[in-house]
């Protein structure tokens, strides 16, 4: 395996980096997902997995929400026989209708957080989950306490062994960082939106800070430029209409030299910032292919970026309008 990490304070060990599969169910913001998958999507996203798993990548994080159940089935396909190898993290907060494909509203209720429980334990075919979050990244902080105690009381009964939330807001966060098995803050971290507030809490709590859209989706691939116009039908078709985003597009061109420097490709450098970033970083990038696999095992072969590397791109930043 390449550069491990501890996820907080469950002792559990990692991969640095985890697998997100909001790509295999659905993109998190369609309103409605497919009736039916093609079987060989599934067998495509199968073999990715197991590839994963076989270059040294063990933490796989998925949702109800995605595909309405079906990203967890399909990551429970791939795991038979292997769930021994790997720590699952699985989400909950939104209703969800499976037969229909259709999300129905939101939920974090003690009752709803029991049932979705349940639900995602039955499709990933596991009998308890390493870590739970919850999804809604805005629930006020009196639900979110009671939903708090109701994955402590799922903790004693042995249906999930930690918890964390994902969001983005630092006091909702350290709402949960109270309860004693939260182990974990999952939240957007990239060069062009960094987290120093969150990164200080999760430190200050001994929380893992899980990284969702390390490549600002897409933005951070290397791929893309000013002129890039993708289909249609991809939901990121609109991105390229929009001046600021455009204007990140030239920003991260302008950091081209210094993410590559050492032989990286552009997404291995954009990882390599994230764990140079903090010590309990752990990125999760989305996947569908063995080829996104490929890519990522090789960045958690070479690590973070150097010091002189993440100097010069602050210097950059420091010189530019930046997000906060």
């Amino acid at each position: 395996m390449g550069m491990i990490r501890t996820m907080g304070r469950s002792g559990l060990v990692v991969s640095a980096l985890g697998l997100g599969t909001a790509r295999i169910g659905g993109m998190g913001w369609q309103e409605d997902y497919q009736l039916d998958y093609p079987q060989e999507e599934i067998s495509a996203s199968i073999r990715a997995i197991h590839r994963a798993i076989d270059l040294g990548i063990n933490y796989f994080d998925t949702a109800d929400e995605y595909g309405c159940g079906h990203a967890e089935t399909v990551l429970g396909q791939a795991l038979q026989g292997r769930r021994d190898q790997v720590v699952i993290s699985t989400k909950f907060g939104y209703a969800i209708d499976e037969a229909t494909r259709k999300v129905t509203g939101e939920d974090a209720s003690p009752p709803a957080i029991r049932r979705a429980c349940e639900g995602s334990l039955r499709r990933l075919g596991i009998d308890a989950i390493d870590v739970y979050l919850l999804h809604l990244r805005d629930l006020a902080l009196e639900p979110a306490a009671e939903a708090r105690e109701t994955l402590e009381d799922l903790v004693k009964e042995g249906k999930i062994r930690y918890y964390g939330w994902s969001t983005d807001d630092p006091e909702r966060a350290a709402l949960f960082a109270q309860g004693p098995h939260c182990t974990a803050i999952m939240h957007r971290l990239n060069i062009m939106m960094d987290a120093p507030k969150m990164l200080a809490l999760c430190e200050a709590h001994d929380l893992a800070s899980l990284n969702r859209i390390p490549l600002a989706l897409g933005l951070l691939s290397g791929h893309w430029s000013p002129e890039t116009r993708l289909p249609e039908e991809d939901l990121r078709h609109g991105f390229f209409q929009v001046q600021r985003f455009l204007e990140d597009l030239e920003t991260a061109e302008a950091l081209r030299q210094t993410l590559t420097l050492d032989g990286r490709s552009y997404a291995q450098g954009a990882l390599g910032w994230i764990w140079a970033r903090s010590p309990r970083t752990i990125p999760v990038p989305g996947f569908r292919t063995e080829s996104h696999v490929l890519e990522d095992a090789e960045a958690l072969g070479r690590g973070p970026l150097s010091p002189e590397q993440m100097k010069e791109i602050e210097t950059y930043k420091a010189s530019m309008y930046r997000h906060t």
